[in-house]
């Protein structure tokens, strides 16, 4: 997975380069039975001119055939953009998900899933809709011992599901 991207390279021009070595690497990937997939962040939801963002190019630049969409739930919200609207637009392209949630006291920070400001119960019921295969819970900044966070993660998840 593409887990990042210069800041020289976020520009539309850039972008648009970028999809390009990722589609073309994606080839290579498919012939030894692999797929590359990319991971965005908030920085892919920065205006790129003529109403649309980063991320949008970067959606209509790369292969939907080759390449899979790892869509990082926490970061699309602290961007300001809805995963949902995402799913309505781009059905069957987000195969995989990163789950974290947002801290309600730091909005910077990432909680334990189930215990922040996302409500995760109408992303999951559009599971299908996106193409989600797999989903990863993430979390980057612990209050707690991480076991502790992992199983408030887990059984969050159960009565979510």
């Amino acid at each position: 997975c593409v887990p990042w991207l210069p800041e020289q390279d976020r520009t539309p021009d850039g972008i648009k380069a970028v999809c390009e070595t990722i589609n073309k690497g994606a080839e290579t990937c498919t012939k030894y039975g692999m797929k590359i997939g990319y991971h965005n962040h908030d920085f892919e939801f920065k205006d790129a001119g003529n109403g649309k963002l980063l991320y949008d190019i970067m959606l209509e630049e790369l292969d939907p055939k080759l390449v899979s969409m790892e869509m990082d739930l926490y970061w699309v919200v602290v961007a300001g953009q809805d995963p949902l609207s995402y799913f309505d637009r781009h059905p069957g392209r987000f195969e995989q998900w990163h789950v974290k949630d947002r801290d309600k006291e730091v909005p910077t920070r990432n909680t334990e899933v189930g215990s922040g400001s996302i409500d995760f119960k109408p992303i999951f019921a559009k599971a299908k809709k996106s193409g989600m295969k797999h989903f990863y819970v993430e979390q980057e900044y612990f209050a707690r011992p991480s076991i502790e966070s992992a199983k408030i993660c887990i059984d969050n998840l159960r009565a979510l599901l």
